[in-house]
């Protein structure tokens, strides 16, 4: 598995319940600059429409080498999913204040796949009591690996 992007904030921003694994169809240069690692997820969100999964907002650079029909780089990309992991995901946020985010974009035998994680979006006063949690573990680390 070769990691491409990964969506490092996501931690940070939601609480991160259930991941999935999702492929992606993609067009001929877009795979080529998924080879060349010119991803960016951080702003990305996935959407259900109908009985499909769509992955929105995914930055994916235009092929260096590409010619007049070089893809767009922001466009609508559709995940693949079996049709009963999609209605699960759909029954999963549907009522709730939940959201559906990709978190990691890798190769898997010369194949990009998307991690998409069911994710509840944290408050300010979450966030604040995460990085203190982190503080404090940095620093027991710290003080245990001197002695």
């Amino acid at each position: 598995m070769k990691l491409i992007a990964q969506n490092k904030k996501a931690r940070h921003d939601y609480f991160l319940q259930e991941t999935f694994e999702a492929g992606i169809v993609l067009k001929g240069t877009e795979i080529k600059s998924v080879r060349a690692n010119k991803v960016n997820i951080k702003d990305a969100y996935c959407a259900i429409r109908g009985e499909e999964l769509f992955v929105i907002g995914m930055h994916i650079a235009k092929y260096d080498q590409g010619n007049i029909f070089n893809h767009d780089e922001t466009r609508t990309r559709k995940l693949l999913m079996h049709k009963r992991e999609i209605l699960r995901l759909e029954n999963k946020i549907k009522g709730q204040s939940l959201t559906i985010i990709p978190t990691k974009v890798y190769l898997e035998q010369g194949l990009c796949k998307v991690e998409i994680a069911i994710a509840q979006g944290k408050k300010q006063y979450d966030k604040r009591q995460a990085l203190k949690e982190q503080d404090a573990k940095r620093q027991v680390e710290r003080s245990l690996k001197n002695y």
